[in-house]
Protein backbone atom coordinates (compact mmCIF):
# COMPACT_ATOMS: atom_id res chain seq x y z
CA UNK A 1 0.00 0.00 0.00
CA UNK A 2 1.30 3.43 -0.92
CA UNK A 3 2.53 5.67 1.88
CA UNK A 4 0.63 8.94 2.26
CA UNK A 5 2.28 12.23 3.23
CA UNK A 6 0.58 15.56 3.81
CA UNK A 7 3.11 18.29 3.02
CA UNK A 8 1.93 21.88 3.12
CA UNK A 9 3.29 24.09 0.32
CA UNK A 10 3.60 27.10 2.64
CA UNK A 11 6.33 25.37 4.66
CA UNK A 12 7.26 21.90 3.37
CA UNK A 13 8.14 19.49 6.19
CA UNK A 14 11.77 18.53 5.54
CA UNK A 15 11.45 15.23 7.43
CA UNK A 16 8.61 14.10 5.15
CA UNK A 17 10.44 15.42 2.09
CA UNK A 18 13.45 13.26 3.03
CA UNK A 19 11.24 10.19 3.47
CA UNK A 20 9.75 10.73 0.02
CA UNK A 21 13.21 11.19 -1.50
CA UNK A 22 14.40 7.94 0.08
CA UNK A 23 11.49 6.19 -1.63
CA UNK A 24 12.63 7.69 -4.95
CA UNK A 25 16.23 6.60 -4.37
CA UNK A 26 15.05 3.08 -3.53
CA UNK A 27 13.33 2.77 -6.91
CA UNK A 28 9.85 3.89 -5.91
CA UNK A 29 7.27 6.00 -7.72
CA UNK A 30 6.01 9.11 -5.91
CA UNK A 31 2.90 11.13 -6.74
CA UNK A 32 3.59 14.79 -6.00
CA UNK A 33 2.04 18.23 -6.63
CA UNK A 34 3.30 20.72 -9.19
CA UNK A 35 2.27 24.21 -10.28
CA UNK A 36 0.05 22.71 -12.99
CA UNK A 37 -1.28 19.37 -11.68
CA UNK A 38 -0.23 16.22 -9.83
CA UNK A 39 2.56 14.17 -11.40
CA UNK A 40 4.29 10.80 -11.17
CA UNK A 41 8.00 10.92 -10.37
CA UNK A 42 10.86 8.45 -10.15
CA UNK A 43 14.64 8.31 -10.03
CA UNK A 44 16.28 9.26 -13.31
CA UNK A 45 18.36 6.11 -13.56
CA UNK A 46 15.81 3.50 -12.50
CA UNK A 47 14.66 1.57 -15.60
CA UNK A 48 12.07 -0.47 -13.69
CA UNK A 49 10.40 2.60 -12.20
CA UNK A 50 10.37 4.29 -15.62
CA UNK A 51 8.67 1.23 -17.11
CA UNK A 52 6.10 1.28 -14.30
CA UNK A 53 5.25 4.93 -15.01
CA UNK A 54 4.78 4.15 -18.69
CA UNK A 55 2.51 1.24 -17.72
CA UNK A 56 0.37 3.42 -15.43
CA UNK A 57 0.00 6.02 -18.17
CA UNK A 58 -0.01 3.44 -21.00
CA UNK A 59 2.64 5.40 -22.87
CA UNK A 60 4.89 4.13 -25.63
CA UNK A 61 8.50 5.19 -26.15
CA UNK A 62 7.45 7.95 -28.55
CA UNK A 63 6.04 9.95 -25.63
CA UNK A 64 8.47 12.26 -23.85
CA UNK A 65 8.82 11.83 -20.14
CA UNK A 66 9.96 15.04 -18.47
CA UNK A 67 13.12 15.84 -16.56
CA UNK A 68 12.11 17.95 -13.57
CA UNK A 69 15.07 20.20 -12.77
CA UNK A 70 15.90 22.54 -9.90
CA UNK A 71 17.48 25.32 -11.93
CA UNK A 72 19.01 26.40 -15.22
CA UNK A 73 22.41 24.88 -14.45
CA UNK A 74 20.82 21.44 -14.32
CA UNK A 75 19.06 22.05 -17.61
CA UNK A 76 22.33 22.90 -19.36
CA UNK A 77 23.81 19.61 -18.15
CA UNK A 78 21.12 17.55 -19.87
CA UNK A 79 20.13 19.72 -22.84
CA UNK A 80 21.91 21.79 -25.47
CA UNK A 81 21.11 25.42 -24.77
CA UNK A 82 22.59 28.33 -26.74
CA UNK A 83 22.50 31.95 -25.54
CA UNK A 84 19.14 32.72 -27.16
CA UNK A 85 17.47 29.65 -25.64
CA UNK A 86 19.08 30.34 -22.27
CA UNK A 87 17.53 33.81 -22.20
CA UNK A 88 14.10 32.37 -23.03
CA UNK A 89 14.42 29.75 -20.29
CA UNK A 90 15.67 32.28 -17.74
CA UNK A 91 12.70 34.56 -18.44
CA UNK A 92 10.08 31.80 -18.09
CA UNK A 93 11.35 29.53 -15.31
CA UNK A 94 10.30 28.39 -12.86
CA UNK A 95 6.84 28.05 -14.36
CA UNK A 96 4.22 25.90 -16.06
CA UNK A 97 6.24 25.10 -19.15
CA UNK A 98 7.76 21.96 -20.62
CA UNK A 99 10.56 22.65 -23.09
CA UNK A 100 11.59 20.17 -25.79
CA UNK A 101 15.35 20.47 -26.24
CA UNK A 102 18.15 18.54 -27.90
CA UNK A 103 19.55 16.07 -25.38
CA UNK A 104 23.21 15.98 -24.41
CA UNK A 105 25.24 12.80 -24.09
CA UNK A 106 24.45 12.83 -20.36
CA UNK A 107 20.87 11.71 -21.12
CA UNK A 108 20.49 7.92 -21.48
CA UNK A 109 19.15 6.89 -24.89
CA UNK A 110 16.10 5.25 -23.30
CA UNK A 111 14.97 8.66 -21.97
CA UNK A 112 15.27 10.43 -25.32
CA UNK A 113 12.71 10.51 -28.09
CA UNK A 114 13.80 7.49 -30.17
CA UNK A 115 13.80 9.36 -33.50
CA UNK A 116 14.79 12.89 -32.54
CA UNK A 117 17.26 12.57 -29.61
CA UNK A 118 15.29 15.18 -27.67
CA UNK A 119 14.18 15.45 -24.06
CA UNK A 120 11.39 17.33 -22.28
CA UNK A 121 12.66 19.56 -19.47
CA UNK A 122 10.83 21.62 -16.86
CA UNK A 123 11.48 23.72 -13.72
CA UNK A 124 8.29 23.63 -11.63
CA UNK A 125 7.05 26.60 -9.64
CA UNK A 126 5.79 24.69 -6.60
CA UNK A 127 7.45 24.60 -3.15
CA UNK A 128 6.90 20.86 -2.59
CA UNK A 129 8.23 19.86 -6.01
CA UNK A 130 11.25 22.12 -5.61
CA UNK A 131 11.92 20.81 -2.09
CA UNK A 132 11.93 17.24 -3.43
CA UNK A 133 14.37 18.17 -6.17
CA UNK A 134 16.62 20.06 -3.77
CA UNK A 135 16.79 17.11 -1.38
CA UNK A 136 17.27 14.63 -4.24
CA UNK A 137 20.14 16.69 -5.61
CA UNK A 138 19.46 15.75 -9.24
CA UNK A 139 16.60 15.84 -11.76
CA UNK A 140 13.57 13.60 -11.31
CA UNK A 141 11.93 11.85 -14.22
CA UNK A 142 8.27 12.78 -14.31
CA UNK A 143 4.94 12.47 -16.11
CA UNK A 144 1.60 14.22 -15.59
CA UNK A 145 -0.82 12.02 -13.62
CA UNK A 146 -3.57 11.53 -16.15
CA UNK A 147 -4.92 8.02 -16.51
CA UNK A 148 -5.56 6.26 -19.84
CA UNK A 149 -8.78 7.32 -21.59
CA UNK A 150 -9.18 10.34 -19.29
CA UNK A 151 -9.24 13.94 -20.49
CA UNK A 152 -8.09 15.59 -17.27
CA UNK A 153 -5.43 14.85 -14.65
CA UNK A 154 -6.27 13.63 -11.15
CA UNK A 155 -6.43 16.37 -8.53
CA UNK A 156 -7.46 14.76 -5.22
CA UNK A 157 -4.57 13.11 -3.35
CA UNK A 158 -6.73 10.76 -1.27
CA UNK A 159 -8.55 9.54 -4.37
CA UNK A 160 -5.19 9.09 -6.11
CA UNK A 161 -4.00 6.84 -3.28
CA UNK A 162 -7.28 4.91 -3.40
CA UNK A 163 -7.01 4.01 -7.07
CA UNK A 164 -3.21 3.75 -7.38
CA UNK A 165 -2.25 2.36 -3.97
CA UNK A 166 -0.82 -0.82 -5.52
CA UNK A 167 0.87 0.91 -8.44
CA UNK A 168 2.80 3.71 -6.71
CA UNK A 169 4.88 3.79 -3.55
CA UNK A 170 3.94 7.15 -2.07
CA UNK A 171 1.39 9.92 -2.54
CA UNK A 172 2.15 13.46 -1.39
CA UNK A 173 -0.94 15.50 -0.59
CA UNK A 174 0.09 19.07 -1.31
CA UNK A 175 -3.43 20.45 -1.35
CA UNK A 176 -5.43 21.65 -4.31
CA UNK A 177 -3.73 21.91 -7.68
CA UNK A 178 -5.10 22.88 -11.06
CA UNK A 179 -6.44 20.94 -14.03
CA UNK A 180 -4.35 22.75 -16.63
CA UNK A 181 -1.40 21.05 -18.29
CA UNK A 182 1.89 22.78 -18.89
CA UNK A 183 2.48 24.71 -22.07
CA UNK A 184 4.83 22.66 -24.26
CA UNK A 185 7.31 24.49 -26.49
CA UNK A 186 9.79 22.93 -28.90
CA UNK A 187 13.07 24.86 -28.71
CA UNK A 188 15.13 22.56 -30.92
CA UNK A 189 14.95 24.87 -33.96
CA UNK A 190 15.89 28.48 -34.56
CA UNK A 191 12.48 29.70 -33.35
CA UNK A 192 10.13 28.31 -30.66
CA UNK A 193 7.28 26.10 -31.85
CA UNK A 194 4.12 25.76 -29.76
CA UNK A 195 3.25 22.08 -29.28
CA UNK A 196 0.52 22.51 -26.67
CA UNK A 197 -1.07 25.59 -25.15
CA UNK A 198 -1.51 25.11 -21.42
CA UNK A 199 -1.19 27.14 -18.26
CA UNK A 200 1.94 29.04 -19.23
CA UNK A 201 1.48 32.13 -21.39
CA UNK A 202 3.25 32.18 -24.76
CA UNK A 203 3.93 35.93 -24.56
CA UNK A 204 7.63 36.54 -24.87
CA UNK A 205 8.31 33.61 -27.19
CA UNK A 206 7.65 35.51 -30.43
CA UNK A 207 4.69 33.32 -31.37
Amino acid sequence: MAQFFTIYPQNPNIRLIRQAVEILRDGGIVVYPTDSCYALGCHLGDKTAITRIRQIRQLDDQHHLTLMCRDLSEISHYARVDNHKFRLLKAHTPGSYTFILDATKEVPKRLQHPKRSTIGIRIPDHPVALALLEELGEPMLSSTLILPNEDFPLTDAEYIREILEKQVDAVIDGGAVGLEFTTVLDLTGDEPVLIRQGKGTVQGFGL
